[in-house]
């Protein structure tokens, strides 16, 4: 079994509008603010199935507000839209980091961009 992504710093960048996480493999990510708003895990984004998830638009100026540990594997996130019900899991920080560029193209093909 793989070893989980474990973080060792997270620094949010206001005037870059990303999220600067590093893991203990090494690994180090930037994660804009917009999509870590749009790929919130909360159910208002991604639903309760599959088929379910909210396509969000209209957050390239959002900025994280404030960060909230959740015991020792997650960061709730505030955003200044307001939203914050969704707790993001280490593993899923890993996971939007590694997949930012897909990720982001993707949001700009369906919002028309």
């Amino acid at each position: 079994m793989a070893e989980r992504p474990w973080p060792t710093r997270l620094a949010f960048r206001r005037a870059e509008k990303a999220l600067h996480i590093a893991f203990e493999s090494g690994e180090a990510y930037a994660i804009p603010f917009q999509l870590l708003r749009v790929e919130s895990p909360s159910a208002e984004v991604q639903g309760h199935a599959p088929h379910q998830k909210q396509i969000v638009t209209g957050k390239a100026d959002v900025q994280v507000e404030e960060a909230e540990p959740v015991g020792r594997y997650a960061v709730r996130l505030k955003f200044s839209d307001g939203h914050s019900s969704g707790i993001f899991s280490w593993d899923y920080l890993h996971e939007l980091g590694v997949n930012a560029d897909t990720l982001m193209a993707e949001h700009r093909r369906a919002a028309g961009a």
